[in-house]
Order: C-alpha cells, then sequence, then structure tokens
C-alpha cells in the first residue's frame, strides 16, 4: 500500500484512489500488509514518522511519557537523541528477555543509576522508581540454572548481532539517492 501524505495532513491511497484515516493505515500494517507513506510534493519517505504517530496517537502511548521527560527529548540534539534511544531500546529489549526468563530485573537504566533519571523527570527521592522495591513473597523467582543463563545470552548476542545488521541496512538505505 502506497499513501501519498498531503501538506495539510491528509493521507491518500493510491492502490484504492481514496483518502484513508490513520486509522485505516494502522488496520492495514495490522493486518499485515506492507505500508508506504510518502510526502505528495517532495516524494520523502515518511513511513517511520507516520508508524511512529500510530503508535503514539491511535494507541495511546503518548499518555506513558511523562511530560518532563517529553520536554527533555525535545531539548536534546539529534545525535543526543539517537543515542538515547538506542541505548534506552537495547536495554529494555534486554531488560524484558530477562524478566521472560525469570531472572531478577534491577531498577538501573542504560544511563547508569535511576538518580540521574529522577532528575530528569523531575522526581526527587519519594518518587517511585527512586529506591529498589524489594519484590513480594509470590514474586520471588528462583534464579534459573546455568544452561538457561547460557542459552539467554546466546539468544541476548544473537539479538544484538541481528540489530547491528539492521542498523548497517538502514544506514546503507539512508546514504542511498
Amino acid at each position: 500500500m502506497v499513501v501519498k501524505k498531503y501538506g495539510n495532513r491528509r493521507l491518500y491511497d493510491t492502490e484504492a484512489s481514496r483518502y484513508v484515516t490513520l486509522e485505516e493505515v494502522e488496520a492495514r500494517v495490522r493486518r499485515g500488509d506492507d505500508v508506504e507513506v510518502v510526502d505528495a510534493k517532495t516524494g520523502r519517505d515518511l513511513t517511520q514518522a507516520t508508524l511512529a504517530q500510530i503508535i503514539l496517537e491511535s494507541r495511546g502511548a503518548a499518555r506513558l511519557l511523562p511530560v518532563p521527560l517529553l520536554r527533555q527529548l525535545i531539548r536534546m540534539g539529534d545525535d543526543a537523541l539517537a543515542e538515547f534511544f538506542e541505548r534506552t531500546v537495547i536495554w529494555a529489549l534486554d531488560i524484558y528477555l530477562l524478566a521472560k526468563k525469570g531472572a531478577r530485573v534491577f531498577p538501573i537504566g542504560p544511563l547508569g543509576a535511576l538518580p540521574f533519571l529522577n532528575a530528569m523527570l523531575g522526581g526527587g527521592q519519594n518518587a517511585p522508581w527512586s529506591q529498589p522495591r524489594e519484590p513480594e513473597p509470590e514474586e520471588q523467582i528462583p534464579p534459573p540454572d546455568p544452561n538457561e543463563r547460557d542459552e539467554q545470552a546466546e539468544e541476548l548476542a544473537a539479538l544484538r548481532r541481528e540489530l547491528e545488521e539492521l542498523k548497517r541496512i538502514v544506514g546503507k538505505k539512508r546514504r542511498e539517492p
């Protein structure tokens, strides 16, 4: 599906020859269709921005981001912002996979200890994330066996290699005319 986006933010489905809503584009993506969004005037690829917009607007993800964090992200330069997201996504994926496998995760982010994050988000010592919380007895998770740890490490290494390959491919595509 190729969608042209006009200056007035309207989306035009070139296959169906009709204007569509962001919700209709989202539905097509959910069905498994590949959607490409291009600027109607310049031909510039707007797919990534449009998909991010769908996630933030129609799925309500924007409400999960605190206003102080959003302000700080806007103030960051492009390189710092890119590094922040790259490091954060890798960290979040690592934590997710470890938690999924049953490992105990600690509240330390990719940018170091949480006091830094507290300051950035405007929290203080009483912020919910400022002190590690001891799990309730029913939340206690037994440590994984050594074989499972090896599998986790291999899985994380494979995901990191895949991410690096994707970054290399995207970098090449950006340099192509």
